[in-house]
């Protein structure tokens, strides 16, 4: 592992337990066994550290997403429920990945750096794909007329958020939210949701 690896993985645990404004690049760099010269060796900023982190945890879901044929030319429910399956598969598999979505939503910062950009830009793009995704199986009548836009709100809350709740979530489940156990039952409800909520019954097509 190179010395830049080892700085993304470190910040990325320290952003995904305290925040943006919870870490210092001094802290960072002990927790890396670095020296801070050596740190902004490879980055010039906190700034930059913490969208570097996004970004490479932003790449990874696309890539996840795009080894799974989400964009693949299956129906939009198809697509939907493996975007669904694959993306809790990610959130279980990387718990700092949760933790840092939501604080990369709802925290602000004065961003200006270029990677900054990329980073919003990278956003917009996976949850523009998702959005035009549930508009298409709208349009085509496998889903039933609701928002785009809310749908993908409740997607959202219901998997990145209920992998991001920690102790408040394990609390109201009463069992750990990592276990391959509650995972696949998040799964299970999730997609449950979904056909009983969303998608439109073979039986009963609409309108």
């Amino acid at each position: 592992m190179t010395s830049r690896d080892k700085i993304l993985d470190v910040a990325e645990s320290l952003f995904a337990r305290r925040g943006y404004a919870g870490i210092g690049l001094r802290e960072v760099a002990d927790a890396s066994g670095l020296s801070k010269s050596s740190l902004f060796h490879h980055f010039r900023s906190k700034e930059q550290l913490y969208h570097e982190v996004l970004l490479r945890m932003l790449r990874h879901i696309e890539e996840r997403f795009a080894a799974a044929a989400i964009a693949a030319g299956d129906s939009p429910r198809a697509q939907l429920e493996r975007w669904i399956d694959e993306l809790i598969d990610i959130l279980a598999e990387h718990p700092t990945i949760p933790r840092l979505l939501l604080r990369s939503i709802f925290e602000e910062e004065d961003a200006v750096s270029p990677e900054a950009d990329a980073t919003e830009q990278r956003m917009a793009q996976i949850l523009g794909d998702a959005e035009r995704l549930i508009r298409r199986g709208v349009e085509c009548g496998e889903l039933r007329p609701v928002s785009a836009a809310h749908t993908l709100q409740t997607l959202i809350g219901a998997t990145v958020y209920h992998f991001a709740s920690a102790e408040v979530g394990e609390g109201i489940l009463g069992r750990p939210l990592f276990s391959a156990d509650e995972v696949a039952r998040r799964k299970r409800e999730v997609l449950s949701l979904l056909q009983h909520g969303l998608f439109v019954s073979q039986e009963n097509p609409a309108p």
